[in-house]
């Protein structure tokens, strides 16, 4: 229900727009019968799947791979609230776009 509504948002924002095309990974509930139907009647809207097992391919996975690498290769975060506090600083800084993020989440090849 979530992931529609998310659609539905989608929608709502580029109204008017002759075709919209959101690029996702292959999770079961992307490709729920109840989307499938809803999609039919939405034709502007086409999802677009990365291929599985192709983290590569995946901006969120890149990020995720940065930000583990940023935070916790080399270092020693002994609590959860050291580990914690030291993902929220470096979302903090992703909050706004920049090169460092935009960097991460390009596919160059």
């Amino acid at each position: 229900h979530t992931f529609k509504k998310h659609l539905k948002k989608v929608l709502s924002v580029y109204k008017g727009a002759p075709k919209i095309i959101i690029v996702l990974d292959n999770v079961a509930y992307h490709h729920a019968n109840r989307i499938s139907k809803w999609l039919e009647m939405n034709p502007e809207l086409e999802l677009f799947f990365l291929p599985p097992y192709s983290p590569d391919l995946n901006a969120v996975e890149r990020a995720w791979w940065y930000m583990r690498k940023k935070i916790t290769h080399n270092r020693y975060l002994k609590t959860l609230k050291e580990r914690k506090a030291a993902f929220w600083k470096m979302f903090s800084h992703f909050l706004k776009p920049n090169d460092e993020l935009k960097n991460v989440c390009e596919i160059n090849y």
